[in-house]
């Protein structure tokens, strides 16, 4: 009840300020709108992957060098770039004619999801953890291949003008899924909850696909561009090389195009190895089940949807540069509050300053980092390019991070922090050579042509 208050809360008042403020105003269209449904679907399968998932593991007394592994199982975000010119262009038997490119391939993907999460929940990691790894790269997967999709269609669906908004409102959303997935899981799943257990608990968030599948209904089929070979009954050689080769080719051969590739690898690296440690630190802090998710309940979630709601506006005050550097050092700097709530111990009003800064920061910094790679996606292949984008930028949450655990057990909570900040650093350089040579402001996608 108190979370849908404050939902409602922020809600009037973003709706309110919209009014009055011109850079707020794009926040009431239909179409931000729909990317806020989607946003749901798409963040909460990765939140039961990483956040409750290492929740889960170190309540069963899984060991922290383990978890920090356990996130490679989300292998998938890093690959999907393989698979994502099939997606882009490949069209669905029947569902295609139905629903359109996007629409046939995202219902299809969701009812697998579905399915794979409620199979994942009735795994018990702790006397089969083979068979709960499993379901992990299933979900992982289908999530990842869900994301190809969503990326997609909610770049086609937003306008040049709405993007940084709709953006915006994609990662409120994601967020929200996140928070549903995560402190809501483990409150229907924990004793101290609601007392479901987990395989119900996931069960019942697998429904977190719905409002995906709603919007997608409400926008239909957007801006796709179909494959023009495919159209013309081209040879099945030149529509692989227009669905495989082409999509990277003009990317690759873009101006600073490894440059770019190298800033969105390493760019939030340190706040992905924050984060994969931060449950487990939680529990081995004596916090109950209880004031963690009151915790990410009230201020974390406030917190997000401030960051997020601002973040459009903050590419519109500051410029895609200033905002991506300024917003990077507010999310690299904040982990040091996670410094001091180890030397704090067991304060709830440290978790609290902790949790609630580090998702303000992240909020702001998502919005303006996925606006930044929204723009360089060509319409021609937008599944495409930004799959081969966010993969590369799961990479750091993913593999770069994994080693977190042994650093955590090695340093310590409080020098664990420390080093997430420093490891930061060089992102922010490597940003900081990007602005100097002018790549960063090639935000504008590029013509929606299919020349080749």
């Amino acid at each position: 009840m108190e979370q849908t208050l404050i939902f409602a809360l922020i809600v009037g008042v973003v709706i309110g300020i919209g009014f009055i403020v011109p850079s707020f105003r794009p926040y009431l269209k239909p179409m931000p709108f729909v990317a806020f449904l989607l946003g749901i679907s798409s963040g909460f399968p990765l939140t039961l992957l990483l956040a409750t998932m290492t929740f889960w593991l170190s309540k069963v007394g899984i060991e922290k060098s383990t978890i920090g592994f356990a996130i490679g199982l989300t292998t998938p975000y890093t690959l999907k770039f393989l698979w994502a010119p099939l997606v882009d262009k490949l069209p669905l038997p029947i569902l295609t004619k139905l629903f359109g490119q996007r629409r046939a391939w995202l219902f299809l993907i969701q009812a697998f999801l579905f399915v794979a999460i409620w199979q994942l929940g009735s795994s018990d990691p702790a006397s089969d953890l083979g068979r709960f790894a499993l379901w992990a790269i299933v979900v992982a997967f289908l999530s990842a291949t869900q994301d190809i999709v969503i990326d997609a269609y909610r770049i086609e669906i937003l306008s040049e003008a709405e993007l940084p908004h709709g953006t915006a409102m994609n990662q409120f959303g994601y967020r929200t899924g996140n928070l549903l997935a995560g402190a809501g899981t483990i409150f229907l799943a924990s004793t101290e909850g609601a007392g479901l257990g987990w395989a119900t608990a996931y069960g019942i968030t697998a429904f977190c696909v719905l409002p995906g599948a709603i919007g997608a209904l409400f926008a239909g089929q957007g801006r796709y561009v179909p494959h023009k070979a495919l159209q013309q009954g081209a040879s099945i050689g030149a529509w692989l090389g227009d669905t495989i080769v082409n999509p990277f080719r003009e990317f690759l051969t873009r101006h600073g195009a490894f440059l770019i590739l190298g800033f969105v690898l390493i760019y939030k690296i340190g706040d992905a190895m924050g984060q994969t440690m931060l449950a487990p630190m939680i529990v081995e802090l004596g916090f109950s089940d209880t004031e963690y998710v009151a915790v990410n309940k009230f201020v974390g979630f406030a917190a997000l949807i401030a960051g997020s709601a601002l973040g459009a506006p903050f590419i519109a005050w500051l410029g895609m540069g200033r905002a991506l550097f300024v917003s990077g050092l507010m999310m690299m700097l904040s982990n040091f509050l996670f410094s001091m709530l180890a030397l704090a111990g067991h304060s709830t009003p440290m978790l609290a300053l902790a949790v609630g800064t580090e998702n303000f920061t992240s909020g702001i910094g998502l919005t303006v980092f996925v606006t930044y790679l929204s723009g360089l996606s060509s319409l021609a292949y937008t599944a495409t390019q930004f799959a081969l984008l966010s993969s590369f930028a799961a990479v750091g949450r993913t593999w770069l991070s994994a080693p977190s655990g042994y650093l955590a057990e090695g340093l310590g909570w409080v020098a664990f922090w420390a080093f997430t900040v420093v490891v930061a650093i060089p992102g922010m350089v490597l940003l900081w050579i990007m602005w100097r040579k002018g790549f960063v402001v090639e935000t504008v996608r590029q013509p929606s042509t299919t020349d080749d």
